[in-house]
Parts: C-alpha cells; sequence; structure tokens
C-alpha cells in the first residue's frame, strides 16, 4: 500500500475537524453576541433554503459521479464512480488543500478495476475540466459585477489589495496551465511530455523527477485517450462539471437566503470563486480554520446582523465539509479492508 494511503487513517480524520472547531471557538468567543437570537426569525422558509442548501451540496457530488463516469466511458458503475468520488472528496479534506485528493485519485480509480493508463487519463481530464471551469468563469463574473465590488473589502485595504494581487496572479497561472496542458493533450503531447521532464531535472526540482517522469507519461497516453473522444462526450463532461462547481458556490447564497434577504447574489458567488484560490495554498487540511476565517472576511459585509457571521461559517462547514470527514470514517475502512487486503496488496 502507498504511503499517501496510509497516511489517511486513523487520527488523520479528526485533526481537520479539530483545527476547525479551535478555530470557530476563538472567533466565538471573540464576535459572537449571543443577542442575535433576538434579531432571527427562524420559519419554514429558513427551514426550505437550508434544506436547498443541501440539495446543492448533493448536485455538486452528482455532477462529480456523472462526470466520472463518463470520463470512464461506463466501465465505472455508478456505485463504483460514486465511491471513488467520496473517497477522492475525503482525501481532500484531510490533506492540506495544496496537496489536495489528486494525489492518490489515481489510485482510487484503478482499484476499481480501470487500466493505470485509462486512471491517469480520467484524473488528469478532471483537473483540466476543473480548471476550465475557472478560467471561463472568472472573468465573466468579474465582467458582471465588477472589479471594485469583487475586490473591496471593508475596513480592510491590505486585504483588499493582497487578495486582488493573489487572485489574479493564481488566475495568470491557472490560464498558463489550462492552455500548456490543452496544447499538449490534443496538439504536442511528446512535446510537453519532454519539456516537463526537462524542467525537472534542474537542480531545485530534481527531487521531484521521478513524479514528472510519471506525469510526463500519463501526458502521452492520456493525449490518445482524449483526441478519440466525440463532442458529444466532451458537452456531458463540460455540463456535469459545470453542476457540480456551480451547485457547490449557491450553497452559501442558499444559506444567506435562510436568514435574511440579499441582492447580491452574483459577487456572493464571484468572492468564493476568490476564496477558492486563497485556499488553494492553505498549509492545513481541507483549509480548515482558514476557510472560515476568509468566510467572514470576504463575506462578512453581506451579513446585515451583528455576530452572525461566526455562525454561519460554521453552519456552512458543517453542510459543505465535515459530512465528507463523516463519510470518509464510514467508507474508507471497508475500502482499505477491500482493496488492500492480503490478497489484494499492491
Amino acid at each position: 500500500m502507498s504511503t499517501e494511503l496510509k497516511s489517511l487513517k486513523g487520527s488523520r480524520i479528526m485533526i481537520p475537524a479539530v483545527i476547525g472547531l479551535i478555530v470557530v471557538g476563538y472567533m466565538f468567543f471573540k464576535e459572537f453576541d449571543p443577542q442575535i437570537f433576538d434579531k432571527l426569525q427562524f420559519t419554514w422558509a429558513t427551514v426550505f433554503w437550508i434544506f436547498v442548501a443541501l440539495l446543492c451540496m448533493a448536485g455538486r457530488d452528482f455532477g462529480y459521479v456523472v462526470r466520472m463516469r463518463v470520463l470512464s466511458g461506463g466501465q465505472l458503475s455508478w456505485r463504483a464512480s460514486f465511491r471513488v468520488i467520496m473517497l477522492w472528496e475525503f482525501t481532500s479534506a484531510v490533506t492540506p488543500s495544496s496537496v489536495g485528493g489528486t494525489s492518490v485519485a489515481l489510485m482510487y480509480v484503478h482499484k476499481e478495476g480501470i487500466s493505470v493508463g485509462r486512471s491517469s487519463s480520467i484524473v488528469m481530464t478532471t483537473s483540466l475540466l476543473d480548471e476550465i471551469y475557472f478560467v471561463v468563469m472568472f472573468p465573466l463574473l468579474l465582467a458582471l459585477v465588477g472589479a471594485g465590488k469583487l475586490f473591496d473589502i471593508p475596513d480592510s485595504p491590505a486585504w483588499t489589495h493582497g487578495i486582488a494581487a493573489v487572485a489574479l496572479i493564481g488566475y495568470g497561472i491557472k490560464l498558463v496551465w489550462v492552455m500548456t496542458l490543452g496544447y499538449g493533450l490534443f496538439f504536442n503531447p511528446r512535446g510537453l511530455s519532454k519539456l516537463i521532464f526537462r524542467i525537472f531535472h534542474l537542480p531545485l526540482l530534481r527531487r521531484w523527477k521521478r513524479g514528472a517522469a510519471r506525469a510526463a507519461s500519463d501526458i502521452i497516453i492520456s493525449s490518445a485517450e482524449m483526441k478519440s473522444k466525440r463532442p458529444r462526450f466532451w458537452l456531458k463532461a463540460l455540463l456535469s462539471t459545470f453542476l457540480s462547481w456551480t451547485s457547490r458556490y449557491w450553497v452559501v447564497n442558499c444559506l444567506f437566503i435562510a436568514f435574511f434577504a440579499m441582492d447580491e447574489h452574483f459577487l456572493v458567488f464571484a468572492r468564493q470563486l476568490v476564496m477558492w484560490i486563497a485556499l488553494l495554498v492553505s498549509p492545513t487540511p481541507g483549509g480548515s480554520g482558514i476557510a472560515e476565517f476568509m468566510f467572514d472576511k470576504f463575506l462578512g459585509e453581506f451579513i446585515p446582523i451583528a455576530g452572525l457571521s461566526v455562525a454561519l461559517a460554521l453552519l456552512w462547514r458543517l453542510v459543505s465539509y465535515y459530512p465528507y470527514l463523516a463519510i470518509g470514517a464510514l467508507v474508507v475502512p471497508k475500502w482499505f479492508s477491500d482493496k488492500f487486503g492480503k490478497k489484494n496488496e499492491i
């Protein structure tokens, strides 16, 4: 069994939960005012919109499952596709955001009966599709809401300038990555493969040359796989990607509507794209602690009730993050036993 997979067992499940709860606890101690409950009205509309938020999370996972099945050409069953996505989400929840679940996703797909070559193609394609979503949606939303609104964090000029720089640099990196990977996969896979191999032979990057060599090989395999697909295949893959990410970001909007009226839906949506870039460099598992803090900073201005921001940040994570820790605690042990028992050990 790989070292990366072993690291997902045991106490690793508790680390992100503890970090997140410590940060939220501190924020509650510092900012929370019990009198906010006197200003809140819990109605059937509140229950309805929280339920819609849960449906959005279901839509996110459904889109991922559909995409996994499409990319596998139907070779993965619905059940196997769901299992891979849950394992992938769990891994993302218990590893730093800069690592994510992609590093072991290939193993998950392969262990469900897909060849290593096709597994590499599937994982690489999901990465490309996710980046395409961001590369397309970010400028559209920026044009819709305006850069002034998007990056203007009230009472925090340092944050305003800092986050604008991070977002634009992050977008530039993603755009270059999509263009480079797209060119390599569809037009010149051997050229991109050689470029990666040479870059990771530089002295500062040589320690990662083995992984780079594998990635270079995966690009050639994935290219042959992708170029054989018809437009209908790509349409399904793109639509399921759009469903997943859009559903993910509408969760916050639904939670806001549950407690108060708001008009800036697209601005809240766009702010979450910016948060996603910042969380990509988070050193904590699943962005624990940092995500809650950024929620307060980036979205607090849209919450008209003083002191409610911290509670909504916790509710947001309870809906969109902690369920994957619980699912992982239930699914991972059995999956490890089935796939990495004595007879199945790699």
